[in-house]
């Protein structure tokens, strides 16, 4: 028999994260640039998100993000 052990990260997965909800008009540039201050972080946006995301340029008003912090 193995133990089950219930951590934090089961509980809360969104741990060291924002979540930002996608507004018309944002890319991923524009969150990476309000977030990070640099547009070409995008990339860590969309990997943190590949989960719902399939393309970079492919985000939708409504949509929850995880932003690492």
């Amino acid at each position: 028999m193995v133990p089950i052990l219930f951590g934090r990260a089961l509980q809360d997965p969104y741990q060291g994260f924002a979540v930002y909800t996608v507004r018309s008009g944002d890319t991923l540039s524009s969150i990476a640039q309000q977030f990070y201050g640099d547009p070409d972080r995008f990339r860590t946006i969309f990997q943190a998100n590949r989960n719902v995301l399939d393309e970079p340029d492919e985000i939708f008003p409504g949509q929850e993000l995880r932003i690492p912090q």
